[in-house]
């Protein structure tokens, strides 16, 4: 019989056999009402030590000298998953803050958190039991950069999300190789271009500079569930931890059976990252490609053999068919990066050439929409100072990585008035 967890039911005077959350704290268990209490043993919940639980081991990748670094990273990773570390009660708690983050006044967060230790308490339980089961999820479309369907899971799923990631990412990150950019802590698209922009001027020195930039067909939503799970069985040995992977992963909403997940899920950036890894493997190890670089289902590789990239991209696409079920969209091209009788490298927001970067098109001409609108409504006392120093900043601050001084001051020249408040 399991100790030293949180339980429901008992009754509150007989001591070990009363539950944390116990309902009718002064009768039987089969006379129970909605009256619920918390014993003191709370504090003692949530400094449990359950560490000698069962261990997840993760397995090394079999990897060459190419990623050796990578390796010993992984071997560094000496704290174990477990499925209990994810249950443990600051854990669920720690993960309840993160979600609230950003979202303080929303209706499900303050929700949730009228009732924090309860709820928290009653995850904890489900997962222990293996009674946790997914809440329907929202649906609603975004718009910008492109329009894409989000589906948003329950708060409480959000928070067993987070609790997830707390636990086995970390050991699983250090699996990855250091030129994967995306939903990584450290990394990002900033530091991507950065590198890209790199690896273009290392080439530039040995001859012109082509590129092969791919995307994948509607990656998430093509993501095979059968192919997933089964790098997940190579990554998490702990069986409850990797049935409670699995079962999200069944849950999820997709347009065909067994394919596809959410992008509202936070467990979806880290599934993206495992699938894709193996890609990275591929590219690193059997290709022996030196200039690769990949921010989630975009990819670049940089080289002074126009053809040796053409023989790439089809052993690229091979591999992706044949072992992730996955393809590249029309995108996909080998090109010449440069000024003349080439074009510049569109990667993660920018336009790269070897001696400098400019923003993207798309990007000028949405803010420039966007500052025209905040005029107007600012004009009308429709929006205020706050909601657009917001958004201007946070745009600013990607440009600021490209060569866009001039451009910058030419938008923002025109002061915001007010006009007569009715």
């Amino acid at each position: 019989m399991m100790t030293g967890f949180p339980r429901r039911g008992g009754y509150w005077y007989h001591g070990s056999n009363a539950g944390l959350g116990a309902l009718n704290l002064n009768s039987s268990r089969t006379n129970s009402n909605s009256n619920i209490g918390f014993r003191p043993a709370l504090d003692a919940a949530r400094s449990s030590d359950l560490t000698g639980c069962c261990q997840c081991v993760l397995e090394k990748d079999a990897v060459t000298s190419a990623i050796a670094e990578t390796q010993n990273k992984a071997a560094d990773a000496s704290a174990a998953c477990s499925f209990e570390k994810i249950y443990n009660f600051d854990n669920l708690l720690s993960a309840a803050y993160s979600c609230r983050k950003g979202k303080t006044t929303a209706r499900a967060s303050m929700f949730f958190f009228a009732n924090l230790e309860e709820n928290i308490i009653s995850l904890q339980n489900e997962l222990m039991w293996g009674m946790y089961c997914v809440s329907r999820y929202h649906h609603f479309y975004v718009f910008e950069p492109k329009r894409r369907l989000i589906s948003a899971p329950d708060f409480r799923d959000r928070v067993i999300h987070r609790a997830i990631i707390n636990v086995i990412e970390p050991a699983i990150d250090a699996t990855f190789i250091k030129d994967s950019y995306a939903c990584r802590k450290g990394k990002g698209t900033h530091s991507g271009a950065n590198r890209a922009q790199q690896m273009i001027r290392k080439v530039a020195q040995s001859g012109p500079v082509y590129a092969l930039k791919a995307d994948i067909y509607h990656y998430f939503s093509s993501i095979d569930h059968a192919v997933l799970k089964r790098l997940l069985n190579r990554k998490v040995k702990c069986n409850r931890a990797r049935a409670l992977l699995c079962y999200i992963i069944d849950a999820s909403p997709c347009d065909a059976a067994g394919v596809g997940i959410p992008l509202g899920n936070l467990t979806s950036q880290l599934f993206a990252n495992i699938y894709l890894h193996e890609l990275d493997r591929y590219v690193k190890t059997t290709l022996k490609t030196k200039n690769y670089v990949r921010y989630m289902d975009d990819l670049v590789i940089i080289s002074n053999n126009k053809q040796q990239l053409h023989d790439w991209r089809h052993c690229i696409e091979l591999f992706l068919a044949e072992t992730l079920k996955l393809e590249t969209n029309s995108k996909t091209q080998v090109f010449p990066i440069a000024k003349k009788n080439g074009r510049a490298l569109d990667f993660l927001g920018y336009r790269m050439y070897q001696s400098h970067r400019l923003l993207r098109k798309s990007s000028v001409k949405r803010i420039k929409a966007k500052i025209k609108t905040f005029h107007s409504k600012y004009k009308k006392w429709e929006v205020g100072e706050k909601e657009i120093n917001q958004s201007i900043t946070s745009w600013l601050a990607h440009a600021s990585h490209a060569d866009a001084r001039g451009l910058c001051a030419q938008l923002l020249k025109q002061s915001f008035t007010r006009g007569e408040k009715l």
